[in-house]
């Protein structure tokens, strides 16, 4: 895999975190660095923690279903993307503004974070799953650490984006990172049946 494709991937993942921590600046009346930090980390350690126990899920299952390996990453990268393009395209999402008013949704502690970093994290699991599947074996630390980064950068301005702008960017985020995860499953699946 490449390091193009790796960060089109981890920008993909990362938009579902980017939305929520638009939210989150958008909850609070005046951030702190400690803000951004907090969100990053959150977000960020477990974009790149979920990865990592999907492939090693993947790994052990990955010899069973070889001859299909590459129907699974394109299924599961369409499904993730769909997914997050019917959420952006979504009017309920809009009108609530993801629950921004509410008091839980103000707060940066453990209560308020953990549900929503694992929320947001799910996908990068179904991901790991499918770096399991294309055998990335060597590469597998340097991509999780990537998606990690990527996703802890992108969350930081998440929160100083909608603290200063509001809402505005959640659903175009959430949309383009639909687009992405949908073309590189189809990527992988074009390059392997006609290019392997």
């Amino acid at each position: 895999m490449q390091l193009w494709e790796l960060f089109a991937i981890a920008v993909g993942l990362s938009m579902d975190a980017f939305a929520v921590a638009i939210c989150k600046g958008l909850s609070v009346p005046k951030i702190k660095p400690h803000h951004t930090l907090i969100a990053g980390a959150w977000f960020g350690g477990f974009q790149a923690l979920m990865p990592l126990a999907g492939y090693l899920l993947g790994t052990t299952f990955a010899h069973l279903i070889e001859s299909i390996d590459h129907w699974i990453a394109f299924i599961l990268l369409g499904i993730i993307g769909g997914n997050m393009i019917r959420e952006a395209l979504s009017k309920d999402e809009e009108e609530d503004e993801c629950g921004c008013c509410n008091e839980k949704q103000n707060s940066f502690g453990v209560k308020s974070m953990f549900p929503m970093a694992v929320a947001t994290s799910i996908d990068a699991l179904a991901v790991g799953v499918s770096f399991a599947f294309l055998q990335i074996q060597e590469q597998i630390v340097p991509a999780i650490t990537f998606i990690g980064v990527i996703t802890f950068v992108l969350s930081a301005i998440g929160v100083v984006v909608g603290n200063i702008f509001g809402a505005r960017f959640k659903s175009k985020a959430e949309l383009t990172g639909g687009i992405v995860l949908i073309a590189m499953g189809t990527k992988i699946l074009i390059e392997h049946l006609f290019f392997s």
